[in-house]
């Protein structure tokens, strides 16, 4: 570019680009006088004519206007614009502004010029291409229209601030936003902190410009806070920085000089000091495409599989109806036939009373109230009776060993049906309570004497004056505190109560939360005795064998008895020795105890813990994380109630700071000699059983783990891993000894895919170990491990891409993850579950995959319904069990 004029004096500057390869550009002329454009008259070949841009000024008095642009696009206009109408002082602030458009110029065509000489056709241009993202959905044409109505609602007298950009755009990151706005205040010149509308619109329209150039410009500009066109160690240190803080890795902000270190070793190997925009942009390109480890054929039954599953609507409602009412029954026959056989029993219950009772004299008093409370009381004691057994876990995990009745009974849904059997027994305390207090009664008192003749054997010669009679008699006092009883146990097991959902006062919330619902549901307890004693002192039964309230009750009360005794024995001889105590990221108690003798278990079952320091009386369920073959048992806790905050709080106090090199905030590991902690005494009842135990069942496993959800996968995975050294160890003895052992029985999985997703980095922390382990003896590849960070921006993210870039090079060069710590690389934000599900069918078609979950009950719907629909459309079927507690 040059400026000249008729006038002598001059001045030029002359920068030599990357590689001592010099780019045109001198600036010459006076600073009045009448303006004349001439040409250079050295020789330029055709390339050098391409990159050559003339701009002619009209440089007068105070003021500068461009009179004529020859070469250049129009963002050269732009940065030409940016010198008109604006007063300079002769001399150095006319200098300073034709060098900064000059280095804009020079940068801008040595960018594009490297561009052109990328190679974007191989595998992973596809997939960088489509990177550097600022604004997460896609981008229509109407998308302008919400961002300027929130113009209007936050701008400050017609101009939007700075720190309201990030709201007005709908980036969550405010940070980072506010970065972004700097890069494009800067590239148009613009110094104040606050836009006008006009402005904002080209601001978008930068940020939502889907040309890769365009956004790998915008990215390399927010690091390039000088405006040199060049990116030095420390503007990559403030980016990774950024970065980090945007997606909540607080692990990368603590080594922000060694990552920037690495990103300057690989893309500055002359030690040049700084690096370029095609420096970023031959990183992107160079990425890995997923797809380049598909073959042909996978490609082809990969789209064939897609094209299966689109779903097709059918156009008749009836045939619709009735193949959604195929589909429900095939996957819940074994509830329904439940269901229907104990709604068979309570209505068959119900009307033999009421028909018995409306045959009686009794009913020409009372009428149909009668025999509808009748009725009720009837199904009442059935569900009293039957609600017990769901929750004999020892008798239920002793069932659910049973392979034939595991076929046809759902044991997996044994506390979803203690509390529809709940929900029976309030709809049975309804139709026998409302009935006597609203109707029998009453008519009772407002009976004539020839009505009430026949009542006197039940009630007396003397006829009841007054409602208070039935009320402080044995009957009606007791049946009022177990009706009080009940409501509140039943209240309070709500998950809104249980699980404090609900904003409550402080001194209302503190009635409340999982130690209310303990202590609630034991006053079961109370309930029975009072449930006895009402069906004993009967009104119109007289005769003990019509007072059937205890046959109800004895077998399923005794079976409980035993229960609650053998849990008693079993944890008063299972006080555990601590070994390791570990209090993680995440608030995440990790235990590891001695192991009780004779005590064995199944990876995926659970046990009871109990710790007399927080409460004597409480015993809180928690998945088994360690595998059967090891000499300990581990658990995980993550503190979210009152409960374990206590116990997280008493560990704490005997635990000791972790030194460096060890996992978790706070550790007790054994300790020699008198440094040895005072740890709180434990108690541990199990094991019990779970839906998880059944993964020995199946070839293949696909294992789902929502946070502290992947606690009895670990177990799991930890298990196959062992499994997988024995079988290996006992074919080297077979092949050294000659003679093969037929006594074990034989590990049925061959192949597991795990899926850890996870909110908050630290939370690698918890099974790093098992990790590493998996990474370094599965040498045959079957576990495949996947983990998900969904505080980071997916792939493709401008707010994630330099985490991606430094994820891509510390893992190269190192073997480890930045994100988790580990050796299994982190996927960034949510898994496309569908893919998920796509990947394993394709692999391992005309099987039966065992899909285990475990997590947040938001989750289930998807992974149930995907499992339906990949089982029914595709040769591989998905078998869903889902974690209960």
């Amino acid at each position: 570019m040059e400026i000249q004029d008729s006038q002598q004096e001059s001045w030029s500057e002359t920068e030599t680009s990357t590689g001592g390869r010099s780019t045109p550009g001198g600036f010459s002329g006076p600073l009045s006088g009448p303006l004349v454009s001439t040409k250079r008259k050295n020789k330029r070949s055709k390339k050098d004519e391409q990159e050559y841009v003339e701009i002619t000024l009209d440089v007068r008095d105070d003021s500068v206007s461009v009179q004529n642009i020859r070469g250049g696009d129009p963002e050269t206009a732009i940065l030409a614009s940016r010198l008109e109408k604006r007063p300079s002082s002769l001399g150095s602030q006319l200098s300073f502004k034709l060098r900064q458009v000059s280095q804009e110029l020079r940068r801008m065509t040595s960018s594009n010029n490297r561009f052109d000489k990328m190679d974007r056709t191989k595998s992973g241009a596809a997939r960088a291409l489509q990177g550097l993202k600022f604004i997460s959905k896609s981008i229509g044409s109407d998308d302008w229209s919400p961002v300027e109505q929130r113009f209007d609602e936050l701008a400050v007298d017609g101009k939007l601030p700075k720190t309201r950009f990030s709201h007005c755009i709908g980036m969550e990151s405010s940070e980072f936003a506010g970065e972004l706005f700097d890069a494009l205040a800067r590239r148009r010149g613009i110094t104040s902190a606050s836009i006008t509308k006009d402005e904002l619109r080209e601001f978008w329209e930068q940020i939502t410009n889907q040309s890769f150039d365009s956004r790998l410009q915008t990215f390399f500009d927010m690091v390039d806070k000088n405006a040199d066109g060049r990116i030095t160690e420390e503007e990559v240190k403030e980016i990774i920085g950024l970065s980090a803080s945007a997606n909540k890795l607080s692990k990368i902000q603590d080594r922000v000089e060694e990552y920037a270190a690495l990103i300057m070793e690989e893309l500055d190997p002359n030690n040049l000091g700084y690096i370029e925009v095609y420096n970023l942009e031959m990183l992107l390109l160079q990425a890995p495409a997923k797809s380049a480890h598909l073959t042909s054929g996978s490609r082809v039954m990969s789209q064939m599989l897609s094209q299966k599953l689109v779903p097709t609507k059918e156009s008749n409602p009836i045939k619709r109806l009735l193949r959604r009412l195929r589909y429900f029954v095939e996957d819940n026959w074994k509830r329904i036939w439940v269901i229907a056989l104990w709604v068979s029993i309570c209505a068959a219950l119900f009307a033999w009373k009421f028909v018995q009772y409306k045959h009686r004299a009794v009913f020409h008093v009372m009428g149909y109230c009668v025999s509808t409370a009748k009725g009720g009381a009837e199904t009442l004691k059935f569900n009293m009776a039957l609600i017990l057994l769901p929750v004999c876990r020892n008798t239920i995990t002793w069932l659910r060993s049973r392979p034939k009745l595991g076929a046809i009974i759902p044991f997996d849904d044994n506390i979803n049906f203690h509390k529809v059997i709940a929900f029976g027994v309030a709809i049975g305390v309804g139709l026998h309570v409302i009935p006597h207090l609203t109707c029998d009664f009453p008519r009772l008192l407002h009976a004539t004497d020839s009505e009430y003749e026949p009542m006197k054997q039940f009630f007396g010669d003397k006829r009841p004056n007054n409602y208070w009679w039935f009320v402080k008699g044995t009957e009606g006092w007791t049946g009022l505190v177990m009706l009080v009883l009940m409501a509140i146990a039943y209240i309070l097991a709500q998950p809104w109560f249980r699980r404090n959902r609900l904003n409550l006062p402080t001194t209302i919330k503190k009635l409340t939360g999982f130690n209310a619902f303990w202590y609630s549901h034991h006053l079961f307890v109370i309930v029975y005795v009072l449930f006895i004693i009402h069906g004993y002192f009967l009104y119109l039964s007289k005769k003990w064998y019509k007072r059937t309230t205890w046959m109800y009750l004895a077998v399923p009360m005794l079976l409980y008895a035993c229960e609650r005794l053998i849990r008693a024995f079993r944890s008063g001889y299972k006080t555990v020795r601590i070994l390791k105590v570990a209090v993680y990221p995440g608030n995440v108690l990790a235990l590891h105890m001695s192991k009780p003798q004779g005590f064995k278990y199944t990876s995926g079952q659970y046990i009871y813990v109990n710790c007399s320091d927080v409460s004597p009386f409480q015993w809180h369920p928690f998945s088994i994380t360690s595998a059967p073959g090891d000499d300990y048992v581990s658990i995980h806790i993550r503190t979210l109630g009152d409960w374990t905050s206590q116990l997280r709080a008493v560990f704490a106090k005997a635990c000791q700071p972790a030194n460096d090199g060890q996992s978790g905030l706070l550790r007790a590991d054994m300790l020699q000699g008198n440094n040895k902690p005072r740890m709180p005494r434990l108690l541990i009842d199990g094991p019990y059983g779970a839906p998880a135990q059944d993964y020995k069942n199946y070839e293949v496993l696909l294992l789902v783990g929502l946070g502290i959800g992947a606690t009895p996968l670990i177990s799991i995975l930890k298990d196959v891993l062992n499994n997988i050294k024995q079988q290996s160890d006992t074919e080297e003895g077979t092949v050294e000894n000659g003679f093969r052992s037929h006594k074990r029985k034989p590990f049925v999985t061959k192949r597991a895919y795990f899926y850890w997703v996870t909110r908050e980095q630290g939370s690698f922390e918890w099974f790093k170990g098992v990790m590493n382990e998996i990474t370094e003896n599965d040498n045959d590849g079957v576990i495949e491990l996947h983990n998900y960070c969904t505080s980071v921006y997916e792939e493709g993210d401008a707010r994630s891409a330099l985490i991606t870039m430094l994820q891509s090079l510390h893992h190269a060069k190192n073997g480890v993850d930045i994100v988790s710590g580990t050796r299994v690389k982190t996927h960034f934000a949510r898994p496309n579950w569908r893919n998920v599900f796509k990947h394993v069918a394709l692999k391992h078609p005309d099987q039966t995959v065992g899909v285990f979950y475990c997590g947040a009950h938001g989750l289930v719907g998807d992974l149930r319904r995907l499992s339906q629909d990949f089982s029914r459309k595709t040769s591989t079927k998905f078998d869903f069990h889902k974690e209960n507690f």
